[in-house]
């Protein structure tokens, strides 16, 4: 097996450990930045390294297309290709397929070229090859994943497909340095979640994600689909909520035993100047912080809120200055993997509970309600 989970301390069914693999090991819970063409936008590696990351994820989808898996096999793989020395998962392409309305068939999914328009098919085995050449350290076999609400058959009829191309990714995955996880689906309900759970768990993959959540159903019933998926799948393996990043979430999900994470949110929320806060979520674009001497969060400690005030960030973004993206992804990015950090001392502490009532205060508007007061 190419990856080791190893359980460090508990706090009910959260969880603290590390993730073994051949390049070294990183700490659990942890969040992942993505990087969607290879490159976490407004970012380099060097960045991400002095962040801490610890993993990145890429997007298989557009690295197949744009350069193509040939071009970054040759040039040594996507840590070579583009200079990052930490750990990297990309995903299968399923997402970003399905969601650019391909056509699903028991072979695989049919779809065009956001690029130019040309024609592709996107099979398991093939899924698991492209990976294979971009060379992470983790892959994901593709998946069916259906948009949310859908109809009971269709839903059932996703997740069941999903399990016979997980069969043929495990078939086709030949890399012994590359760990390959299988992923659950079942929308929101919590029996089809668990069956799929549980027949995923026996394929025997090296870990697993949780799929087709948090796109727009209510928490509660994420929440729920979530419990059931998990209570199929094995402790001594890790546990990957795909897509999920914002801090209830990502709590929420950790008191419920998940590890990993992946979000565009932090960085995508950046760029339109929306700002992640230990009050809650702040909107820079407001005319109120024009004057504001203040860092972005007086409690955090990142290079940016050390350095810059909430005025002259506020004017970089106003005026368009690139280096208003860079500073505010900086700051979003660092302060979503200092909670992460919090969250690992709090379950070590035994102390989940306080930081999750902290959490859920704070965001009870979620990432997108974003503060009125400039004091917030």
């Amino acid at each position: 097996m190419s990856l080791r989970f190893v359980a460090e301390a508990t706090d009910g069914p959260a969880r603290t450990g590390r993730i073994e693999t051949p390049r070294g090991s990183f700490p659990t819970p942890c969040f992942m930045p993505v990087g969607t063409r290879g490159s976490v936008r407004a970012l380099s590696s060097a960045d991400l390294e002095e962040l801490g990351a610890p993993v990145v994820l890429a997007t298989t989808y557009h690295l197949m297309l744009r350069p193509g898996p040939e071009v970054v096999a040759a040039l040594g793989g996507l840590h070579r290709f583009s200079g990052w020395s930490g750990h990297m998962l990309t995903d299968s392409g399923g997402f970003q397929v399905m969601s650019l309305g391909a056509r699903v068939e028991e072979e695989g999914a049919h779809f065009r070229s956001v690029y130019d328009g040309s024609r592709h098919l996107l099979t398991p085995e093939a899924a698991v090859r492209v990976q294979e050449q971009l060379g992470a350290d983790i892959q994901m076999a593709l998946d069916v994943c259906p948009a949310l609400p859908a109809p009971a058959s269709e839903v059932r009829g996703a997740a069941e497909r999903t399990l016979r191309w997980a069969e043929r990714a495990r078939t086709a995955h030949t890399r012994e340095d590359q760990a390959l996880f299988g992923i659950v689906q079942g929308g929101t309900d919590e029996s089809l979640r668990a069956w799929s759970g549980r027949r995923t768990a026996e394929l025997g993959f090296a870990g697993f994600g949780i799929g087709g959540l948090s796109v727009g159903e209510p928490r509660e019933e994420t929440l729920a689909a979530l419990e059931a998926a998990l209570g199929q799948l094995p402790a001594h393996r890790p546990r990957y909520l795909m897509g999920v990043g914002d801090p209830v979430g990502m709590v929420e999900a950790v008191a419920r035993g998940v590890d990993l994470f992946d979000c565009v949110a932090p960085t995508r929320l950046a760029r339109h100047g929306r700002l992640l806060t230990s009050r809650g979520p702040l909107s820079l674009r407001q005319a109120a912080f024009a004057t504001d001497p203040r860092p972005i969060d007086p409690s955090c400690a990142c290079a940016v809120c050390v350095r810059w005030s909430r005025a002259y960030l506020r004017h970089l973004l106003s005026v368009g200055e690139p280096a208003a993206l860079r500073l505010l992804t900086w700051h979003n990015l660092a302060w979503t993997l200092g909670l992460v950090s919090r969250i690992r001392e709090a379950v070590a502490a035994g102390r989940l509970g306080e930081l999750r009532q902290e959490v859920a205060g704070a965001w009870a508007r979620g990432p997108g309600e974003l503060a009125s007061e400039p004091g917030s």
